[in-house]
């Protein structure tokens, strides 16, 4: 039998900490002028006094670390349990919405999936503004915490490869996990702040440059007007497309440069992978747009960057409807939404290593085929990739790929069209926000889905950010028997 008191001291301590980041928009609509700010107290005491009871609750069963079965359960029930709280604000206060769409908002904050069920953002309360944002930068942190002392030692989808990456997170996970987590947190806060300044000083307000850089830097991508990113001018565009690629490097990176080490950024084959598929699709659909509307070579240029960044990052952001680029770009955004950015970051989806180890693999097998008696090992950044590592890597593709396509099948049973539905689905399991058509495309929202739809979406977000096999082990019949 498990023993959930750790789990839930851990989720109680954690429930209270997101009421007391309640304030901080409280604050925000106080300081605007507005009569909603009783909302969010009303909120904060509900989410703190909750969390502190089930932390007090819990607190004699805490241990000095978890076991794995306990570390599979927190890992799952802290994005379900806090999504419930961060709706709260959703509910009592604008938008008045509906328990499934305040649920869907905070899910897809806190996934830093970036999907919306609002409309009319320019008009929303600063409170709630901040609040979307505050769930994104929080999801941001916490995700990639997550992947790097979680998703390793449980040896997930291939994450076990970065086990030794510049922590040593073998033993008693809680204590890693918080010296890895203020190392990370400098350094998330950093790029968080020199974000802001840049987008302030190229012309967006403190309080919209503040938002939108906790939105870019956790990879979010929900911003504080329907336009996106349309509204601002090319010098913001610019310094969006830099810090969402910055966002969707490995933090491990980061934190051996602080130490004095640049060479690991540098020669890490994944970055280079990264860097190359970017420049690659850049130049493709900047040359398509380019030469199919005759848009001048700098516009062309600026918007296939943005976009490219936008969508391989998992951001969701857009400067543009790229829908009436014609087939061709629609095509590939849909594909490099499935690649996502690195492991260790903000940066959601497949992830590239994976993507490193998956054609290792098929070259290794294509000249084992070619020569029988030879002897050919996959390799990546130029050591051996264990057995158990390929093993992993390819249980996940097949999770993956049979969680799109389920999901898809089900959306197309709500009623949703085939291109809704599919894009759908690959936007909420790889975290993306925006897919493909006039609904859920780039200048839509997902406002006007049934409400069954959204909650499937919902635990789409929920599996794609967890990496799915976290989910589908602990709803395996073994894991609560052994």
């Amino acid at each position: 039998m498990i023993d959930l008191r750790p789990v839930g001291y851990v989720i109680g301590l954690l429930v209270a900490a997101l009421g007391f980041t309640m304030l901080g928009p409280l604050v925000a609509d106080l300081i605007d002028g507005n009569d909603h700010w009783p909302v969010f107290l009303e909120s904060a005491i509900i989410t703190m006094l909750t969390g502190a009871l089930m932390a007090m609750t819990c607190a004699n069963g805490v241990s000095a670390g978890l076991s794995r079965r306990q570390t599979f359960l927190l890992t799952s029930l802290v994005w379900v349990t806090l999504p419930f709280f961060g709706a709260l604000p959703f509910i009592f206060g604008a938008p008045n919405a509906s328990f499934t769409d305040a649920f869907f908002e905070a899910m897809s904050g806190l996934t830093t999936t970036g999907a919306t069920t609002f409309s009319g953002l320019d008009d929303l309360p600063a409170g709630i503004k901040l609040w979307r944002g505050t769930l994104q930068w929080l999801g941001g942190i916490g995700i990639i915490v997550v992947a790097m002392v979680f998703l390793p030692e449980l040896r997930v989808g291939g994450m076990q490869i970065f086990r030794s990456e510049a922590f040593d997170t073998m033993g008693k996970i809680l204590p890693r996990a918080g010296t890895i987590a203020s190392r990370i947190s400098i350094i998330y806060l950093t790029l968080t702040v020199a974000c802001a300044i840049v987008y302030n000083a190229l012309g967006m307000t403190g309080f919209d440059a503040t938002v939108h850089a906790m939105t870019t830097i956790s990879t979010g991508g929900m911003a504080n007007t329907d336009a996106s990113f349309g509204r601002f001018g090319a010098g913001i565009h610019y310094a969006a497309a830099i810090f969402m690629f910055l966002a969707a490097l490995p933090f491990v990176r980061y934190v051996q440069l602080l130490a004095g080490s640049a060479q690991p950024l540098w020669r890490d084959s994944q970055i280079r992978t990264f860097f190359t598929i970017i420049g690659m699709c850049v130049l493709l659909i900047t040359s398509w747009v380019w030469g199919r509307d005759g848009i001048m070579t700098e516009i062309a240029f600026r918007e296939a960057l943005f976009n490219v960044v936008s969508i391989i990052s998992g951001t969701g952001y857009s400067s543009a409807d790229y829908m009436s680029w014609g087939t061709f770009p629609v095509v590939m955004f849909f594909f490099i939404g499935l690649v996502g950015g690195c492991a260790g970051s903000t940066a959601c989806s497949v992830k590239v290593f994976r993507y490193q180890l998956l054609f290792s693999s098929i070259k290794a097998q294509i000249r084992q085929i070619h020569s029988p008696h030879g002897i050919f090992t996959p390799r990546y950044d130029g050591r051996p990739i264990a057995e158990d590592v390929l093993n992993s890597v390819m249980a996940f593709f097949v999770a993956f790929l049979l969680s799109l396509g389920c999901t898809a099948v089900l959306l197309g049973l709500t009623g949703l069209d085939f291109i809704t539905s599919v894009s759908g689905a690959a936007a909420a399991i790889a975290n993306i926000g925006p897919g493909l058509g006039t609904e859920i495309g780039p200048a839509g929202n997902y406002e006007n889905i049934n409400d069954t739809a959204k909650w499937i979406l919902s635990v789409a977000m929920f599996v794609g950010r967890l990496e799915i096999m976290v989910v589908l082990t602990i709803l395996s019949v073994k894991f609560w028997r052994s």
